[in-house]
């Protein structure tokens, strides 16, 4: 859970801006858009595969550049 202690003198704007700041860095605002409607868990496992796909050919392009140079 993201909180924050308002430390003296400091504005509600500036209070605010950290807060927002520690929930996008805790992935909360991420978590609620998944969860934002229900994926079957095929569904889910599907995306896993094509992530994985994506990260082992990103990583296979990357090395290849270091092979040619």
């Amino acid at each position: 859970m993201v909180g924050i202690v308002i430390k003296e003198g400091e504005s509600i704007e500036a209070a605010l801006r950290r807060f927002k700041r520690d929930c996008a860095n805790a992935g909360i605002m991420s978590e609620i858009k998944r969860r934002e409607y229900f994926e079957k868990p095929s569904v889910i496992k599907k995306k896993a595969i094509e992530a994985a796909k994506r990260k082992r050919d990103k990583k296979r392009r990357l090395f290849a550049k270091k092979d040619k140079a």
